[in-house]
């Protein structure tokens, strides 16, 4: 009498992917813009505040934002994607590490 062993599949999820490029690209571009309308605003505050007689200190603040955020929104737009956590299903405490595939090539003496 033979047993039929079967098992079943290995099942892989789509929850290890990374996020599609198109929503990287999206996102950075949301940041940048946001960086760069924040900037303006400095800019636009900083004429406003001059014209308008406020203390020289905050003029000479909203003038360094104005100069130094573009460098800084061009920094965190170039940052690289973003690492996404995993989802992990019925392994609360950790998922071990996947196997190599092949053989490792050994290095003779």
């Amino acid at each position: 009498m033979r047993v039929n062993h079967h098992r079943p599949p290995a099942v892989y999820t789509v929850t290890d992917a990374p996020l599609p490029l198109s929503d990287d690209i999206g996102h950075r571009q949301r940041r940048y813009l946001v960086s760069m309308a924040v900037r303006t605003g400095c800019f636009v505050g900083a004429v406003l505040a001059a014209v308008a007689g406020a203390p020289v200190w905050v003029v000479i603040l909203l003038i360094v934002g104005a100069l130094f955020l573009p460098y800084i929104a061009v920094v965190f737009a170039n940052g690289g994607r973003e690492p996404t956590p995993s989802a992990t299903f019925g392994d609360p405490i950790g998922r071990e590490q996947k196997p190599v595939s092949g053989q490792r090539p050994e290095i003779g003496s």
